[in-house]
This record gives structure tokens, sequence and C-alpha cells, in this order.
């Protein structure tokens, strides 16, 4: 009989059902990660990126090469360039080379950016975008009126050089943007096409993995992938989840764990029933989030917009007064090449792929170390914390019980007394009672029992070899009138102190010896407090547990400060009471009991999601059980910071600096600027910005594996 609903040995104010600290399942937002997959040739890689909207690296590359092949016979036969280089070309209808060839590059070359000026000239969001279709517009009425005799300027080459290299700066920047967001089709990639399904004769039928329905059961064979998240119903296996949490080592996985989409099985076989499919997987759960996170605008990505936006009217104010002055100075021609030169070199190309390519590689990056970024203000912000406040259960600790410390009575060792122990609980499904088992079964094993029995608010009973056995916690020895032998006295006073759960084994009226039963730290735990304590910051922890159960786990953590005995909707009261102190507070828990102290933080990091990650309350998602993934959440957060600092001040700085000259202000020095070198020196900008950016990618999120 089960023995589920009984009273342990939990010291007073101790409820291991964990009624103030339990943690329940988290729905999931019903999308998917479908919608996300399809970052192909034709997608649009430009997350914050809306001068882009509708157009994909295919179209730039294309549109490139066709404008360098248009652009090479438009330079070959400027007359200018022939001086320079000292050849000479001459055929019937030479003349028309530059009009007809720069025309075409004009309306269909130049045409994203066209399209792209009239949108923000539309929108009245004035940025890159109508810079350039304003550079170009101006380039191609000049080289017209030359043709047409206006002007003595030999244009078109540099109108044709400046729509290729501008072209394939485009094109270059969508590529990277592209490469940042494969993170999407590599989780795509991750589900097999196939599955196996068990039908109830045991016989196999290999399927779509589409087709599998909850409640189907999957065999998957050693090396293959998982086809939809489930639970084991048969089969153990080291299972290989680094694609999900980032972990490079296997995870054991038994008979009633979960397993999750994409995950490989290494060395065995499992029988397994699925749980979810397609938009309701832990894979599809992350796709979204690396999407909405790529898509989200940052404090940073607001300030790189005004930038933007602010360098139009610089940009227009010194193209105004160029003219002014060139034309007054008696050089007409001039005034329109500085012009050009002007808008060209303004053009924030670099400031508005500053943001966008730090988000995309740092939100890729941090979902393949097992972090989501659900919120980039959250990881913005992370940087700056000052404490961070642990729920203790599920998080710093396993929320599985073990057994910490047996102290057997005269006449038995510590192998027969579990022994026994084991045997009395085996049919129980108390989890003090599986700590007791898997105890037992470490060392001796356990021993044939039979009759068993339940005995509510005291314990359980059986019959091992014609004697009657009880476990139970200190209600079982007032019931049968038992008291503690003095020769394990001093070991249940210590563990009583710590808050641990003491059980006794009881034969009639003799106690054999006890156990203490604890929840489980997990082992990376001390290793976090240690690690945020050297970047300086305060490590909390909050519970619902007895206050000495809970000081117990805090001083074998290190912890600084603990709140126990806390309501679960108490919590966020105490996030506010740290926030009164003066501090910018961090807080990580795991479970929906956990959301409101998740939104008053000033970050939520919520830990070790199972299969739902879409935590409405949590700016931030640990994929892993790992709290380290704290410390890797900062020094991302720093990385980002210092990347996008980077970016803006080479972006913005390189604009103010070379507008002067654009404009011919180092004329008198002998130093100008020509349109087509303009925007050479502007895709260099662009370039800068780009390697930069990618840089993130060298920064390392992985705790020691040794710890």
């Amino acid at each position: 009989m089960s023995a589920s609903n009984r009273e342990r040995g939990a010291p007073a104010g101790v409820d291991h059902e964990r009624t103030g600290d339990d943690h329940g399942g988290h729905g999931h937002d019903g999308r998917g990660l479908g919608a996300h997959t399809g970052h192909g040739a034709g997608a649009d890689h430009g997350p914050g990126h809306g001068k882009h909207a509708g157009h994909s690296v295919e179209m730039f590359r294309r549109r490139f090469w066709w404008s360098l092949l248009l652009t090479i016979p438009v330079v070959l036969t400027s007359q200018m360039v022939m001086d320079w280089l000292g050849y000479e070309l001459d055929f019937p209808g030479i003349g028309l080379v530059g009009p007809v060839l720069g025309t075409v590059l004009f309306v269909w070359g130049g045409e994203p950016f066209l399209r792209g000026g009239v949108r923000e000239a539309k929108e009245r969001a004035p940025g890159m975008m109508l810079l350039i279709a304003m550079a170009i517009t101006v380039a191609y009425a000049a080289s017209m009126a030359t043709s047409l005799g206006a002007f003595d300027l030999d244009f078109w080459w540099e109108l044709a050089a400046l729509i290729t290299v501008m072209l394939a700066g485009h094109w270059m920047e969508m590529k990277a943007l592209g490469q940042a967001q494969d993170a999407l089709s590599a989780l795509a990639a991750l589900l097999p096409d196939e599955a196996e399904r068990l039908a109830g004769d045991g016989t196999t039928q290999t399927i779509p993995a589409a087709e599998l329905k909850p409640g189907d059961l999957v065999l998957v064979r050693s090396g293959a992938r998982i086809p939809a998240d489930g639970e084991i119903t048969e089969g153990a296996a080291e299972l290989d989840e680094s694609m999900i949490t980032g972990e490079s080592r296997p995870v054991a996985k038994a008979t009633g764990d979960t397993v999750v989409a994409g995950t490989v099985s290494t060395d065995s076989s499992l029988r397994v029933r699925v749980t979810a499919i397609g938009d309701d997987t832990m894979l599809a759960g992350i796709g979204r989030l690396v999407a909405e996170a790529q898509a989200s605008q940052s404090r940073s990505q607001v300030l790189a917009d005004r930038a933007a936006a602010l360098l139009f009217y610089v940009a227009m104010a010194a193209a105004l007064i160029t003219a002014i002055v060139w034309t007054a100075m008696g050089d007409g021609d001039g005034a329109v090449v500085r012009v050009i030169t002007v808008l060209v070199i303004s053009c924030p190309h670099a400031l508005g792929l500053a943001i966008p390519l730090t988000t995309a590689i740092s939100s890729s990056q941090a979902a393949r170390n097992g972090i989501l970024i659900k919120d980039r203000l959250a990881l913005e912000r992370s940087r700056k914390l000052d404490a961070v406040l642990f729920d203790k259960t599920g998080t710093l600790t396993k929320g599985e019980h073990v057994v910490v410390g047996v102290a057997p009575a005269d006449g038995l060792t510590d192998g027969e007394f579990l022994r026994l122990a084991g045997a009395v609980e085996a049919e129980s499904e108390h989890p003090l009672a599986r700590a007791i088992l898997a105890a037992a079964r470490e060392h001796d094993g356990i021993a044939q029992a039979s009759d068993f029995r339940s005995l509510p608010g005291r314990g359980v009973q059986a019959t091992i070899d014609r004697e009657t056995y009880n476990v139970g916690g200190p209600a079982l020895l007032r019931a049968a009138g038992a008291s503690v032998p003095e020769s394990i006295t001093a070991a249940v006073d210590a563990w009583r102190q710590r808050g641990s759960s003491v059980l006794y084994l009881v034969r009639d009226s003799e106690i054999l010896g006890a156990v203490a039963v604890e929840d489980e730290v997990r082992p990376e735990a001390r290793q976090a407090v240690a690690d945020l304590h050297a970047a300086g910051r305060t490590v909390v922890m909050i519970t619902g547990d007895a206050q000495q159960v809970a000081e117990a786990v805090a001083a074998d953590l290190g912890v600084d400060e603990v709140f126990a005995e806390v309501l679960p909707e108490d919590k966020a009261a105490k996030v506010a009471e740290l926030q009164a102190r003066g501090l910018r507070v961090a807080m990580v828990g795991d479970g929906v009991n956990d959301a409101p102290a998740l939104a008053q933080a000033d970050v939520g990091i919520a830990i070790g999601a199972g299969t739902d990650v879409a935590i409405e309350s949590a700016g931030l998602i640990l994929t892993s059980d790992d709290p380290r993934g704290v410390t890797s959440i900062m020094k991302l957060s720093a990385a980002v910071h210092r990347k996008s600092i980077q970016n803006l001040v080479w972006a913005a700085g390189y604009n103010i600096l070379a507008i002067p000259i654009a404009a011919g202000a180092l004329s008198w020095a002998g130093i100008s600027m020509a349109p087509a070198a303009a925007a050479v020196l502007m895709s260099v900008s662009t370039i800068v910005v780009a390697l930069n950016a990618q840089l993130l990618r060298r920064v390392d999120l992985q705790p020691p594996t040794d710890s």
C-alpha cells in the first residue's frame, strides 16, 4: 500500500510536500519553431533593421555581381580613368556607355536604396537608406546633366562605382546578420525527419516525425535523436543535451525521466512516450525566444537609431553649407562633387549595423550556451547587479532528497540498517522513502519484506523474517513508547539542529537506528556562489523551509543572507526589501511560485525551465539546472555592452571626422575625397564594426568542467 501521505521525521515548521517552496509547471504560449526556420536566401535577416524589410542576402548578392559587370565597362570607358592609366579607347557609341549603363545601374542596382529612402521619408524616420537614395539620385542627376552639357564632369563611373560598393556593403551586412541568425536554422535541423513509432504488438513503423502525437510510444536507437519531448518508459542511456543546455557532458537518463526533442541517445536505445510535439516542444520555445530577442530593441539600439536620425540632419546641413560655400567660390562642379561625397560619407551604415549585429550574435551565442534572452533590457541590466537572490529548492538544491547520515544502534552496521529500512520503505512513494531506497541499493541492497502497511500520521510497516519493522518519525516513537538510544543521541541531535529529516527504524518498541535525509545541494551551487562573490556580488537565498534548514544550506554554500519560512506570495516583498536598500537585484527561480519575485526583480532569471521556456515573468532563462549560468549571464552582459559602445563610438566618430573632409574643409592642404572613395571608406567602417561584433563569439560562457 502507498505510504506517500504520512508524517515524516521533519522538524517543526518544515513541510516536506514543500507547500511554501513548491514549483509547478508552466504553460506553453502556443507558437512554434516552424515560423522561425525559414532563414534562407529569401529571409529577412535584419533584426531591428527595418531598412532591409523584404530584402535578402541573395538579392543583394545577385545585384552586386550584375552591377559589378555593368560597372566595369563604365569605368573603362571613362576619359578620366583612361587619362589616369594612360590608355585610350574609341569606338562608335562610346559616349553612350556611361549614360545607358549608368541609368540601368541607377534604376535597377539602386532600387533597394531608392525604395528604402521613400519608405523612410513616408514614415518620417530619416536614416541610412534615405541618405543613400539622395546621394545616388544627386549623382545620377549630375551625371545626366554632364552628358547633356550642363556640367563639365566625368561622373558616370563614380555613380556606377558608388552603387556597386553600396550593394557590396549591404550584401556583407545582410550576410553577417544571416550568419548570426543561423541559430534558428540550426535548432530546426536538430529535429529528425523520421521517427520509429511502436505499435501495440511491439512492432515499429517508421513515420515522418511531424505525424507524431502526444501519447505515441517511440523507439529511439543508440546514436539517434529524440523526435519529440517525452518521458522514458523503458531503458536508460547517456543523453547528449549540449545543443539545448550548452553542457558538454552527457546526462544520465532512466525510466521516468523527461527527455527533450533533438537530444541524442549516445549509448543505448530507449522507449519514449511523447508528451509534446511541434509548437509545444522545448526546442520550439527556444526558437521563439531567440527570434524575439534578436528582434527586440535595447537602450543601445534606441541610442543608435536616434544617432542615425540626427546624422541625417547633420548631413543635410553639411551638404547645404558645402553647396553654398563652393558655389559662392565659383566652383559649381566642385560643389556638386563635394555635396555627393558628403551625402555618401554621412550614410550611417556602420551606425545602423552596430547594435543589430551585436544583438544577433549575442542572442545566438547565448542560445548555444543554454542562455535564452527574452528581454534585451534584462541582459543589459545584468552587468550592474549588486545582489543575486536564489530560490533554494530546485535552484541551489536539486529538490530531491538524499541520505546524509546513518546512525545504527549497537550491533548493526550501516549496510545492515539500510537493508532493513529500505525493505520497509520498498513500496512507499514518499520522496524520503525513495532516498532511503537509493542509499540501500548503493550498499547491501534491500531485504525481502511482505505485509506492507501505511500507518497514517506515523510511517510505514512491513514484515521481514516474520518480524514486524516500522520506519517513521517522532510520532512513531511516541506511539511505540520508544526512546532514542543514548548511542545515537548525539548524531540525532546534530541532524535536528541542522534541519535534517530524521527517520527511525523500530522493531517492536526497540529503536534499531536512525537515518538523516536532506534535500541534496547541487554540486555546482558552491562554485556559483564562489564565482558571484569573486565578482563582488552579494548572494542571498530565499525559501519556504524552516529557518534551521535554510541556515544549514546557506552555511554549506557560503551564502551571505537568508530569508526562510517565506510564503510564495511574500517572495516579491523580499525582493523589494533588498531593492529598498539600494541594491540592484536578480531573482533566480525555477517555478510559477517565483513569478511575482521574478517580475519584481531588476533581472528575473528562470533556471532549469524544463520543457517550457516561455516563463512570462523572467527576462532571462537558463535551459539547464546549473546556477553557474548566472555568472555566464553577467559575463555576456558586460561583453555585449563593451562591444555595443565600441561600435557606436567608432561608427559615430567615423562620420563626424569624415564629413568635414568630404565637404572640402582640408582642400587648402591638398586633402580631398571623391564620392567613390567615400563609398569605399564607408564600407570599410562597416567592416570594422562587423568584425568587432564577431569577437563576441570568442567570449567563453561555459563554467569550468572541473568545478
